[in-house]
């Protein structure tokens, strides 16, 4: 009984090990097949020949953001002087109906309540006068143009025939090929 769980367990660990390996060769990129997988047989590598690798750019823009802040001066009167308009007009009509009678003490309130209005106005408007330097900030967008390197056209000789491919990078002399036969039908 002993021996048979000892079978056991090797089995197991063989097992793991076996699903623990790699399906296909490092060197070799999932998209083509490795050696002895399906279909395999019918592809190949090879090296064609550079003749031309152009760097492609693209332009792109960007925007970013930044605060402007400038020194303003101002000059601000305080409130419009209704307020001290009405209360000299009050004032100076009690004034104004305390001299005089008859027609003479109405002209006479009638005149004090506009000099007071007016001399309320003057007050009320004159008291509250500011002066000085506000700080005032806006945002402006600031736009940068960039060119940025995307790939290279790259044309190349394979067996006497011209190709053309757009690569990330610069393949130098040599461009490593994928060659793959299969039926025309």
């Amino acid at each position: 009984m002993r021996a048979m769980s000892l079978l056991f367990v090797a089995g197991l660990l063989a097992t793991g090990l076996a699903s623990a390996q790699p399906r296909y060769d490092d060197r070799y990129d999932d998209r083509y097949p490795a050696p002895g997988a399906p279909g395999a047989e019918n592809v190949s590598f090879a090296y064609a020949d550079v003749l031309r690798s152009s760097p492609v750019y693209d332009t792109f823009r960007t925007s970013e953001p930044r605060e402007e802040c400038y020194d303003e001066r101002v000059e601000r009167r305080g409130g419009d002087g209704t307020g001290g308009a009405v209360l000299g007009a009050i004032i100076g009509g009690a004034l104004g109906n305390q001299v005089g009678k008859g027609d003479g003490r109405k002209a006479a309130t009638v005149a004090g309540a506009v000099i007071g209005g007016s001399i309320g106005h003057n007050q009320a408007t004159r008291g509250d006068r500011y002066e000085g330097v506000e700080r005032r900030c806006r945002i402006i967008e600031d736009y940068r143009e960039e060119r940025r390197l995307v790939g290279y056209d790259v044309e190349y000789r394979y067996r006497g025939e011209v190709y053309m491919s757009r690569l990330d990078y610069d393949p130098g002399d040599k461009l490593r090929v994928r060659v793959s036969v299969a039926p025309a039908d």
